[in-house]
Order: structure tokens, then sequence, then C-alpha cells
């Protein structure tokens, strides 16, 4: 299975006056509003491999679904005025039902018997802070799980093979153990029963000419149907 948390930039109608003006546009349209590429990525991985996607329906600059409900930045910073019945809302109406969707197909597959593999797909900025992110493909995962250890493992090396170019990497630019619907699903979730890997794909090889874009989505396409039985 598949999920996008940072999938839409798109504001509730009762928030849009708060996005209303040139500055809040700009930063909704940026990387600070949504994972740019990432849905489109997420869709042709989905119809590649017959899995089903769950994607987030608003932008992070109102409620980030990546982070626990507890998260103090849950909340993007246009919203974090509200008072709390507010908020309170805003959880109910786009984080639960989105967190709920995501575990109870996770549950259903690990109740069958089966296991679980649940790849969440997202994108980053190629310059944060003034940095330069070198990384163009990482791939997250808790090194205390064995599964997700031996599958973004198989998985660097596959793509390394067919895709020399990319500078792959595991656990960068984030770690994979950060807070986020994943490892929210590792605390409910045996290591055997459940391997949650969130992609991270440099916005930069998914924003630049439609054959390089698809070049990247046809390596990971192939190389992740290739890895889909981890083993330790």
């Amino acid at each position: 299975m598949l999920s996008c948390e940072h999938a839409s930039h798109a504001v509730p109608a009762h928030l849009r006056e708060r996005f209303g003006d040139d500055r809040m546009q700009a930063l909704l349209a940026s990387h600070r509003g949504y994972d740019l590429g990432a849905l489109a990525l997420a869709r042709r991985l989905a119809r590649a491999l017959e899995a089903p996607l769950f994607a987030g329906t608003v932008t992070r600059l109102v409620v980030d679904l990546n982070r626990s409900p507890t998260n103090p930045r849950v909340f993007g910073a246009p919203v974090r005025d509200l008072d709390a019945r507010e908020r309170a809302a805003l959880l109910r109406r786009y984080h639960a039902p989105h967190w709920a969707r995501v575990g109870a197909h996770v549950a259903r597959v690990i109740e069958a018997g089966d296991l679980a593999l649940h790849v969440a797909v997202h994108s980053f900025t190629p310059r944060l802070d003034g940095h330069v992110r070198r990384t163009q493909i990482g791939l997250l995962y808790d090194p205390a799980r064995p599964l997700e250890r031996a599958l973004c493992a198989r998985w660097k090396r596959r793509l390394e093979a067919v895709a020399p170019h990319l500078r792959v990497r595991r656990n960068d630019p984030y770690e994979g153990r950060a807070d986020g619907l994943p490892t929210a699903l590792r605390r409910v979730h045996p290591a055997d029963r459940y391997v949650g890997v969130e992609l991270e794909v440099n916005q930069a090889l998914l924003m630049g000419p439609t054959d390089a874009r698809a070049a990247v989505s046809d390596a990971l396409r192939a190389t992740l149907a290739a890895v889909m039985t981890p083993t330790p």
C-alpha cells in the first residue's frame, strides 16, 4: 500500500482568508505548502503495482498529516492562533480520517495473516535554509526493525544498479524514526508484520522534463516491485 501525506495544497474554504495575500499564496505553491511532484509519483507507483493509495487532501500549512496529532507542529503557522476547539475540529476533519484509513488497511492486511508493506511517498526541496541537499532519493526506515533495514538495503542496491547516476541514501535527508505516520504504526504493529518505509525524492527530479520524471518513476517502480517480499 502507498500513502501520500503531503499530496495537496488545498485550503479549507473557511480558512482561505488567512491565505489570501501574495506571500501566503507563494508559500502554498512551494515545498512549504505540499510535496511537489509526490502525488503524481505515488499515483504512478500505485497503478503499476496495483496497490491502494491513500492521499491527503489538505495543505500541510493547515494540518501536517505526517505528524502525530499531539505534535506541536502538526498545525501550520497560519492556523496556530486558532482556539483549541477550532484546532481540534481540523484534526477531526483532516488528520484523523487519513490516519484511520491507512491504519485500518494495515490492520486488515495483518489480520488476514499477511505482511503489510507501507510506502509513504514524499518529496523534499533541493535547497533548505541555504543548504544544498545532494541526496536524490532517500529511503527512510527504523534501523531496529530487521525487515525494514533489509528491504531498504536491497532497494538501494537495485536502484543503484538500474540507475547508477542517482544518489540514493538511507535515512537521509531525514531520520526514519522521526515523528510521522509510519513511526506511529510501528508502535501498534510488530516488526515482522508491518514494514513502513518513507520514500523521499528530491523535487529537482520530479519537477524536471517529462522524460526525466518518467525515468525516475520507472526506476522506482521496477525496483520496488523486485523487493516487495522482504526478508531479514
